[in-house]
């Protein structure tokens, strides 16, 4: 008799759970990119929105908030309602290396954010103008010794670009000038113009500048040539062993989410990502198609900020706010 009220409530919880679960989506879902618009994240989003929109049946809006290292971005994503109606397109920078780099951030990864899935990995390419003389990374090194005011961008301060430079300015004993941008778009722009002499970035977004000889490429950061550019060495073969960085893009929602949207929102980004016209539109920039339960994602997410932990300690990044 006692019994029976908690019975029902659980059972109305239930119902309630359940009820919601069944109306969902009923409205258009913001997807927010913490990164300028043109960016390989914003493209990445555009990519997928049209399959995931047709699986949903609802809209998806895409949201560019750039700034502050992808803070602004990934806070209003980690302070939205758990209801799936907001979800965020990030790289590596947002979900590990901001963990490692920033001792005070507005928002954690793992108590805050609630990872959905990656949608992709890709590798990342050393640039320059192509009216820069160097023809290889050796060559680079030996003009950032002789010209101490050579230009490379990233996509902001503490990200996967910023760190790539790091690594090479410490493995090379270069001073490379940093130049952080809102992200990975604004700053190819410059480049590709020849306001900044060239940056690290992710195949995606500059292949078709590489390809048509508006950026030339020197080194790939990998252990292995890319089958894209085969014939761009690694940063290994050019000897700089250490310097390998490889990014990958995810979607994550709210943390406390309910577990059903969760779901029905990662069988709508897999179903995308195994559709033959999003997957070439993935691999013909140069990127691989990748995706995992969130339960696998957790864990990989984990592995990502110990490992990034590291590459910050040997480049010495750390950023006070």
């Amino acid at each position: 008799m006692f019994r029976l009220p908690v019975f029902c409530a659980a059972a109305a919880l239930t119902a309630g759970t359940a009820t919601v679960a069944q109306t969902y989506p009923s409205k258009p879902i913001r997807m927010v990119i913490p990164f300028a618009a043109g960016g390989p994240s914003d493209i990445s989003a555009r990519n997928i929105s049209p399959r995931m929109t047709e699986l949903l049946g609802v809209s998806l809006i895409i949201d560019n908030r750039g700034g502050a290292s992808g803070f602004i971005g990934a806070e209003i994503v980690a302070k939205a309602p758990p209801d799936g109606y907001t979800m965020m397109l990030a790289t590596a920078s947002i979900t590990s290396i901001n963990m490692v780099v920033y001792p005070k951030r507005p928002y954690d990864t793992l108590r805050d954010l609630q990872p959905l899935t990656p949608l992709m990995s890709t590798a990342t390419l050393l640039v320059v103008h192509p009216s820069l003389p160097p023809r290889n990374l050796k060559e680079l090194v030996a003009l950032a010794k002789a010209r101490p005011d050579l230009s490379m961008a990233s996509g902001g301060n503490g990200t996967i670009l910023h760190l790539a430079l790091e690594l090479l300015n410490t493995q090379a004993g270069t001073k490379l000038i940093h130049v952080p941008y809102k992200g990975a778009g604004p700053a190819v722009i410059d480049v590709i113009g020849g306001q900044i002499n060239g940056m690290f970035v992710d195949l995606p977004v500059i292949s078709p500048y590489v390809k048509s000889g508006k950026a030339r490429a020197l080194a790939v950061a990998s252990p292995k040539r890319s089958v894209y550019f085969p014939d761009v060495p690694t940063t290994t073969e050019s000897g700089y062993p250490g310097v390998q960085v490889s990014n990958v893009y995810s979607l994550l929602l709210p943390a406390k989410t309910p577990r059903d949207i969760v779901m029905k929102l990662h069988d709508a980004a897999v179903k995308t990502m195994t559709t033959p016209e999003v997957r070439e539109k993935f691999t013909n920039v140069g990127a691989d198609p990748l995706t995992l339960s969130p339960e696998e994602f957790t864990t990989f997410i984990r592995k990502d900020i110990e490992t990034w932990a590291a590459v910050a300690k040997a480049a010495g990044v750390r950023i006070e706010q």
